[in-house]
């Protein structure tokens, strides 16, 4: 990907990003908003005010100097954040921008230490890098036919609530026109504009299985925490969309996608607001599937907060090798196990033919994807939907 000569100092970098990559990356995004505001709009500041959006831009940029040219790595990660980039309409031109404000911030935080060969290096793996993304991201807005950024608005025909703070919303397009053909497994992006005149996308899971009519998402309203602000879209969503509202959406996207037309056992692992994407999975296999074993298991605080429980109850109706196990940290009568979700709890399964999903939090999908491989399940059997800014994170 970058040439022979450049290498050796993209190589001497590791050391470098480690101890000075979330430097470098705050002052990168701070240039860069104060010269192009307009660029908010295209990044969850939320995830900017906590620091986490720093966070993984520093693991992205230290990975990939890390891992240049071991395509094994990267392209699963590529991928994925392709799938991002078209959800929220970037464009080739916005490249050069990045590109501008990375190398400064290098620049700014190494001082003498970044020695013109050592920019220059960087500046040819950064180009070498765009190419890439500029390329597939051309050919996803083609193979989707839409222009970037396009946004459809849809109707919301239905509201219901599934769980404490959580509500699930039915959508129509308004033009009465087909939806476009996806998967289980994939999201959109709502667009929502603010009354101060921010404009912010946010990606939510579709909830239930394509039908060509309808697409529903499930939105956990995001609270503040400690270290963390509120969710601006999640809330304005919560608070302001009824039945007779129009939302803009994008297309559908993602690479997540189970297989749910294979006869194989499957296993779905999820923990709190993850089961999205779990439950759309589980209702397209109820429509085309639905004599496949199936695990379904779901872990929640209590069942106040376990989401989409009309769904599985459905599901259990008609799909006789269905096997669901839930878990809740508080103690629970109904059935549910006590503590965290333990795959030993789990009926047995045949670990070289079953794939394996898993949505959650990340601690959540590092603990359970370790106890899989230390269970024997080969690796090449397990796959994890990562919400927001953890992609790197999650490669190990």
């Amino acid at each position: 990907m970058i040439s022979a000569a450049a290498r050796p100092y993209i190589d001497a970098s590791v050391p470098v990003l480690r101890a000075h990559g979330l430097a470098i990356t705050t002052t990168f995004y701070r240039n860069m908003f104060a010269a192009h505001p307009e660029l908010t709009s295209l990044f969850n500041m939320g995830n900017q005010a906590s620091g986490t959006q720093q966070q993984s831009l520093a693991a992205a940029v230290f990975a990939y100097a890390a891992h240049i040219g071991n395509t094994d790595v990267l392209g699963p990660v590529i991928e994925r954040i392709v799938q991002k980039h078209l959800s929220i309409g970037i464009r080739a031109e916005h490249y050069p921008i990045v590109g501008q404000y990375l190398i400064g911030a290098i620049k700014e935080t190494l001082g003498d230490a970044a020695t013109v060969p050592l920019l220059a290096a960087w500046v040819e793996a950064y180009d070498s890098l765009a190419k890439v993304f500029i390329a597939a991201e051309k050919k996803g807005y083609a193979d989707a036919g839409i222009t970037p950024g396009a946004l459809r608005p849809l109707r919301v025909m239905q509201r219901r609530n599934e769980s404490a703070g959580v509500d699930a919303f039915t959508l129509e397009p308004v033009d009465g026109q087909p939806l476009p053909a996806c998967k289980p497994g994939q999201y959109i992006s709502v667009a929502v504009d603010f009354a101060d005149g921010r404009h912010q996308m946010r990606q939510y899971s579709l909830s239930d299985a394509p039908d060509g009519k309808q697409w529903r998402i499930t939105v956990k309203r995001e609270v503040a925490g400690a270290a963390t602000p509120s969710g601006a879209v999640s809330n304005w969503i919560h608070d302001h969309v009824v039945v007779g509202s129009t939302l803009l959406a994008t297309h559908p996207f993602g690479e997540f996608m189970p297989d749910t037309d294979s006869i194989e056992p499957v296993v779905m692992l999820s923990a709190g607001v993850g089961i999205t994407p779990m439950i759309a999975t589980l209702n397209q296999i109820v429509r085309v599937q639905p004599t496949r074993h199936v695990i379904f298991s779901h872990a929640a605080q209590d069942r106040q907060h376990h989401a989409h429980q009309v769904d599985i109850a459905a599901a259990q109706r008609l799909m006789p090798n269905l096997q669901v196990v839930t878990f809740y940290l508080a103690p629970s009568d109904d059935g549910a196990h006590t503590g965290l979700m333990n795959i030993a709890m789990l009926p047995d399964w045949p670990h070289a033919h079953a794939d394996v999903y898993l949505c959650g939090p990340t601690g959540f999908m590092k603990a359970q994807w370790q106890a899989l491989v230390l269970a024997g399940v080969p690796v090449t059997r397990l796959h994890r939907e990562v919400f927001g800014p953890d992609l790197l994170d999650m490669q190990d």
